[in-house]
């Protein structure tokens, strides 16, 4: 496999992982009726990089700010740079909860003890979910899959649910091998979708929740391209609480979280093509077990994000 990279993000260390941090609203100051879970500061909360951080961290702004109100103290919401950060980041005592992709949780689970507590639902009470997809432009000779053979596909970001693993999950079923293929990690959903509107590659990894979002941006028109593959149904992104947090914090945040009203997850479901949303819903280790099962497959370890 030919490898190049369209963008290369910052190397991530330790010590400062918790890069792009933005506060929500002010929380009143300690006091006698303040939860013993608030004692050593904020509640750090990240987020992958799934959209540009510019617009993700005013959509969970309101997402952490009604959770301070339930929970009594401040929320910190932090978007990382990558998916790796956020696993490291957990691991490492400086996450308390977390976002991840289902492929990401699947590692920050053997890392970092990862406890799913929620995920998106839909209007109508059902948990939602999203495809990973290939994409190339509608006057392109590809037709399949499988005609992909020596060509040039833009992939979102290493370790990436529908970015990464799935996209060369159906290359490796359909018998397309990576070595014919000159394969570019983009940097992002957004980055590998410009890849392909652009015209730098002949495809490119688009999954359903980036179409959304970039149809209703207006920067991609779906009649100009052509999905030649698409996943089955992913269940969206786990909301997460760090294993070794205090009891009484994860009775906490869970209680919280499958509690909050629609208008603090309506701009956030925009991203995660939910839209309307309903309540986050309760979910389980089990919900994502089918991408523990794929990481077997396919051989991932840590190191792949």
């Amino acid at each position: 496999m030919k490898t190049r990279y369209l963008a290369l993000l910052p190397a991530v260390l330790l010590a400062a992982v918790g890069l792009s941090a933005c506060t929500g609203a002010p929380v009143e100051s300690a006091s006698a009726n303040t939860p013993a879970y608030c004692s050593d500061g904020p509640i750090r909360f990240g987020i992958e990089p799934y959209e540009d951080p510019i617009k993700l961290e005013p959509a969970y702004r309101v997402l952490a700010e009604a959770m301070e109100r339930k929970l009594g103290c401040e929320v910190e919401v932090q978007v990382v740079e990558d998916y790796s950060a956020e696993v490291l980041a957990m691991a490492n005592n400086r996450l308390d909860i977390g976002q991840f992709g289902p492929m990401g949780y699947v590692f920050a689970s053997s890392k970092a003890g990862a406890e799913p507590v929620a995920s998106f639902g839909t209007a109508d009470g059902q948990l939602s979910s999203y495809t990973a997809g290939i994409w190339v432009a509608k006057d392109s000779d590809v037709q399949s899959i499988e005609d992909l053979r020596g060509r040039d596909i833009a992939l979102g970001g290493v370790g990436s649910t529908s970015g990464d693993v799935l996209p060369r999950y159906g290359l490796k079923k359909a018998g397309v091998a990576e070595s014919n293929l000159n394969i570019s990690y983009a940097g992002g959903h957004p980055e590998a979708l410009l890849a392909l509107t652009n015209g730098t590659v002949d495809a490119a990894q688009i999954n359903s929740q980036t179409v959304a979002s970039a149809t209703a941006a207006g920067t991609f028109k779906a009649e100009d391209f052509r999905q030649v593959w698409t996943s089955e149904a992913i269940p969206n992104d786990p909301i997460t609480i760090r294993g070794s947090a205090d009891p009484a914090l994860k009775e906490a945040v869970r209680d919280a979280l499958l509690d909050l009203p629609a208008g603090a997850i309506a701009e956030v479901g925009t991203f995660l093509d939910v839209t309307p949303p309903g309540p986050l819903l309760a979910v389980t280790k089990e919900t994502y077990q089918p991408l523990f099962d794929l990481a077997a497959t396919m051989g991932l370890t840590e190191e792949d994000l």
